[in-house]
């Protein structure tokens, strides 16, 4: 099995975390889960879905006459909940973990949360309300806010408009970091530019194009988050955040593609990458690289008398994925650029400004909405980079239950990309041990990791059959190799799994 794809790794050094008193949890979300079942395939995954997602995916409910008699259902890699199966008691899961928490692989700050999935209630904690450096876990956050607040089936728009000369075309990014240049693109069935180009010619007409401007201003202010580790922008898993953007800034996408396993997905990125992209998309029209620049689309002024496309005329457009399969992608490869990308979505749809700041701001509001205790979480950026960031894990397991929620089946598209253990993403080459064999194919969780920082949250299956979920966070880890520390993470999530905890 290939190794899976690993979480970036950051420099030590950082200010210690950030802590506060526990304090008694004020809410807990009832919930009946709606049953995802994932069935993995060689290459690629069947995902299976409740009520409208293949409306989402573009998919018609109505087969033609001449169509193929369906094929059976696939086997699913987790059972659903069973309400019936009997329930752990907060003391059979304290026997069964609280001994794991104290090893000395996970240093001296561990925060854990246990809840049971069906009914709400809350089985286990320590310092389960305390701020915690959450590494990309913080991803859960991101989201289920995004799925909340754009809905699974949103797709981002790359325009195309007419500049303010005759034959300038102004390329306007909406935040899409999947956009490809051509079929050779990192992310299958992404939308791309060469498309865009053949609409632009046919649009212009009789015009000959003559200079391309790009448009990023979506995305203001900088872009590099606050509290990155200095080789961040550098060291392949993280990239300069701009609203245009092709392959998630990556220069050789399909060397990156190829290479993704043995790199654990860094790859080298554009410093610029909105003057990258439109640098591409001048060469698409027939025009040199190196007349690019920078500008702001001009309001849309209608049609000339000459019939030309006036200032502002849109001239063509193509659309990102659904935004279910970009939530997917960021879940499973731990893909910190659609991360940042995603938390500015969240922004976008609550009139904040699409900046770490205004992701960070939208994020905490669509948490309110949904009923959660907001002051539990704290974000410098979307993705888990930043070390400014602290999450609470009762507030990881509460977003988790609430994603199960039957009252917002818009959330339950979070649980298509976790990984599974011992099968997929960054759990595909762990829980293989003696110790932690348990929870082979019946843990499914996010995983997030920075030097002197691990974390795991997601679903477990117990022994008897109860769904739980849980969140274990540790920010202060010994120095020394980071493999140890997980291992101490999969014992607890195991443990949950060999369990009746009764």
């Amino acid at each position: 099995m290939a190794s899976p794809p690993a979480e970036p790794s950051a420099r030590p050094g950082s200010a210690p975390p950030a802590t506060g008193p526990s304090r008694r949890r004020r809410r807990w979300v009832p919930v009946v889960l709606v049953v995802v079942l994932l069935a993995g395939l060689a290459g690629a995954a069947a995902v299976l879905r409740p009520g409208p997602v293949a409306g989402w995916l573009g998919a018609t409910s109505t087969p033609s006459p001449s169509a193929r008699p369906p094929e059976p259902d696939p086997v699913p890699v987790l059972a659903g909940p069973d309400a019936a199966a009997p329930a752990p008691t907060p003391a059979g899961v304290r026997a069964a973990v609280e001994p794991l928490t104290v090893s000395a692989a996970l240093g001296s700050r561990v925060n854990l949360s246990v809840a049971d999935v069906v009914t709400g209630e809350p089985l286990y904690a320590k310092g389960g309300d305390d701020a915690t450096v959450p590494a990309s876990v913080t991803k859960l956050a991101t989201g289920v806010t995004v799925l909340k607040a754009r809905g699974p089936g949103y797709r981002i728009a790359t325009r195309a408009v007419a500049g303010a000369s005759p034959g300038e075309v102004v390329l306007v990014g909406g935040g899409d970091p999947t956009l490809a240049v051509d079929k050779n693109g990192f992310y299958p069935g992404a939308a791309r530019l060469d498309a865009l180009a053949t609409q632009v010619k046919q649009a212009l007409g009789g015009t000959a194009p003559t200079r391309v401007v790009v448009d990023s201003t979506l995305f203001p202010g900088p872009v590099h988050g606050p509290g990155w580790d200095a080789d961040i922008p550098t060291g392949g898993f993280g990239a300069s955040i701009t609203a245009l953007m092709t392959d998630g800034a990556r220069r050789d996408p399909v060397g990156a593609r190829k290479n993704f396993a043995d790199s654990h997905g860094a790859a080298t990125r554009y410093a610029e990458p909105d003057l990258a992209a439109g640098r591409s998309f001048a060469r698409l029209l027939g025009l040199p690289e190196g007349g690019v620049v920078r500008g702001t689309a001009p309001a849309d002024g209608g049609a000339t008398a000459t019939g030309a496309p006036a200032p502002g005329t849109e001239l063509g457009k193509v659309e990102s994925l659904p935004m279910v399969r970009l939530v997917d992608i960021m879940i499973t490869d731990s893909d910190n650029v659609i991360a940042e990308a995603l938390a500015r979505q969240v922004a976008l749809a609550r009139n904040q400004q699409a900046s770490f700041a205004g992701g960070a701001a939208a994020t905490d509001e669509v948490i309110g909405e949904l009923g959660l205790p907001a002051d539990e979480i704290s974000l410098a950026d979307g993705s888990g980079l930043s070390r400014s960031n602290r999450i609470s894990p009762s507030l990881l397991t509460d977003l988790i239950a609430v994603a199960g929620n039957g009252t917002h089946p818009e959330l339950t598209a979070i649980f298509g990309g976790l990984p599974v253990a011992a099968w997929s993403g960054t759990l595909g080459g762990r829980y293989e041990s003696t110790e932690t064999a348990a929870g082979a194919g019946v843990v499914r969780a996010k995983t997030g990791t920075l030097t002197g920082v691990h974390a795991i949250a997601g679903l477990v299956t117990t022994r008897d059959g109860r769904l739980l979920t849980f969140a274990v966070l540790t920010d202060r880890a010994p120095a020394g190799d980071p493999e140890v520390t997980r291992a101490a993470l999969d014992r607890i999530a195991g443990a949950l799994a060999g369990c009746g905890c009764r």
